[in-house]
């Protein structure tokens, strides 16, 4: 599916003409490169092709794109440039259970990997409409099951900052891509961190939108009992937030939706936060001690809040870790099992263990002899732990942290060939201090990318949310951007000073 020119490659047929015409193409976020087409200055197939040229130039290096489309991308345009605020920008989709007609999706696993989908999910269409043009898809670890990129199906995803790291999972084909230059955003999902934590990996800002904010239809009525949601990583604040002006909302015989929004959250951009009343984490929620580059990071990161008149207190929710843990660990599992039965009996048979990782197994054989009380338990504790937090920002508006308990860690560290089911959950958790816990409580979260270490690896900062807030995340986010800006930094640029 690879695109081609008068039996050239793109990097061969391209290169030359590219870095010479749009040099200044990873200069633009998508809003800057819809500007750019909509007043002529570029046509549509010109940033197409710098796009196409640019993923074809560093995937060998990063393998983040698993699946492509690039001539039909390009057909496309006959018709014109496509209407919408987004018209004619590049864009990616991740491999994982979100659909566009004729492009496989494999979930990266080789169960789906023959698995053509025949029809666009809903929030797939809303990204066409709003003139997004989709070049592929990203590489994902099987079902999302890690927090880094290296299904057994493709090999793994390297972080471009180091390419011995990760970039992240579940979305760190996405992230990849991005933090490359390849395009200024790319879809992602996030059950349990899997925006934010590749955004922290390959610094990127990344939002999780509130549970329900955007569609998960026409398949599903919720995705993973309502722990998942769908959104974007991006290099710049105002793309997220313009994203989510054109993709959220419920389409009809939706379960049910987020909160309202008043206004857009692209003005919310433009709209200072107001003094916020900060907690901050500087442990994983059991107390446990994180590394000492990622707390210097957090608090550094306290600082600049208070620099901006913020009033930053030292506080913590009084969550049982534990519990957060077992409810994941179900309702994953469950909904595990669920595929691979749906998946083998529309092959006509029944799930076997050669069909996935030994870790995808054993959590699917853990979910298939899960109780149906024992779902309802863990659903009904998980809304629980949701009015827990809601307690928790009465006093508070936001809790900040870091999103990794650590700097990006070595291609490696999470196995999923790993026979043992409760080493590897183990090792997961460790590596993650607060991001599954708005997966359980459904409110907005995000990493902004405010601190490198020592090394030169980016450190995610977590803001998370009281449920409906995204517009003061989003608020809060283009304030930090506007008083330390990430948007030129790239991987290759060189790191002064320590990890502040």
């Amino acid at each position: 599916m690879g695109y081609t020119s008068a039996g050239r490659s793109p990097a061969e047929a391209m290169l030359e003409y590219h870095m010479s015409h749009f040099k200044e193409y990873e200069q633009y976020d998508a809003l800057g490169l819809a500007a750019l087409i909509r007043r002529r200055e570029l046509s549509a197939r010109e940033v197409l092709e710098a796009a196409i040229q640019r993923i074809e130039a560093e995937n060998p290096r990063i393998n983040a794109v698993v699946y492509r489309c690039f001539e039909q991308a390009l057909e496309a345009l006959a018709d014109g440039v496509p209407p919408g605020p987004f018209g004619g920008v590049p864009f990616l989709l991740k491999d994982l259970y979100y659909h566009q007609a004729g492009l496989p999706s494999s979930q990266g696993s080789r169960l789906f990997a023959d698995f053509v989908a025949d029809h666009d999910s809903t929030l797939v269409a809303r990204y066409r409409t709003a003139g997004l043009v989709i070049l592929g898809k990203t590489s994902t670890p099987e079902f999302g099951l890690s927090a880094t990129t290296e299904p057994a199906l493709f090999g793994p995803t390297r972080n471009p900052w180091s390419l011995q790291h990760s970039a992240g999972g579940s979305s760190g084909g996405a992230a990849a891509a991005v933090a490359a230059g390849c395009l200024p955003m790319a879809h992602a999902t996030d059950g349990g961190g899997s925006i934010r934590i590749p955004a922290a990996a390959c610094g990127l800002f990344g939002l999780k939108p509130n549970r329900a904010r955007n569609p998960v239809g026409p398949d599903l009525g919720e995705a993973s009992g309502g722990l998942s949601a769908a959104h974007c990583v991006s290099r710049s604040v105002r793309d997220s937030a313009a994203l989510l002006d054109i993709s959220h909302g419920p389409e009809p015989g939706d379960p049910y939706s987020a909160p309202p929004v008043a206004g857009s959250f692209l003005d919310a951009v433009t709209r200072p936060p107001g003094n916020l009343r900060i907690a901050l984490l500087t442990t994983a929620l059991d107390g446990a001690a994180l590394d000492p580059e990622c707390v210097a990071a957090v608090e550094d990161a306290a600082r600049l809040c208070e620099a901006l008149g913020h009033r930053v207190s030292v506080a913590a929710p009084a969550i049982d870790v534990a519990e957060v843990a077992w409810i994941w660990r179900v309702i994953c599992g469950v909904g595990l099992w669920q595929s691979l039965s749906l998946r083998t009996a529309a092959l006509g048979r029944a799930p076997r263990e050669d069909d996935v990782e030994p870790v995808t197994w054993r959590w699917s054989l853990e979910g298939r002899d899960r109780s149906g009380v024992e779902y309802l338990g863990a659903l009904q504790r998980m809304h629980w732990i949701g009015r827990q937090l809601a307690d928790f920002f009465r006093q508070y508006d936001l809790l900040l942290s870091p999103v990794l308990a650590r700097p990006p860690f070595p291609l490696g560290t999470l196995d999923m060939q790993n026979p043992d089911l409760d080493d590897y959950y183990r090792r997961l958790l460790a590596e993650l201090p607060i991001t599954p816990l708005f997966n359980l409580t459904g409110g907005p979260a995000m990493s902004v990318p405010l601190a490198w270490s020592r090394a030169g690896l980016p450190i995610g900062i977590h803001f998370g949310a009281d449920v409906g807030r995204e517009a003061l995340l989003f608020s809060l986010a283009a304030q930090l951007a506007s008083a330390r800006p990430w948007f030129g930094r790239r991987p290759g640029t060189p790191v002064s000073g320590d990890s502040t």
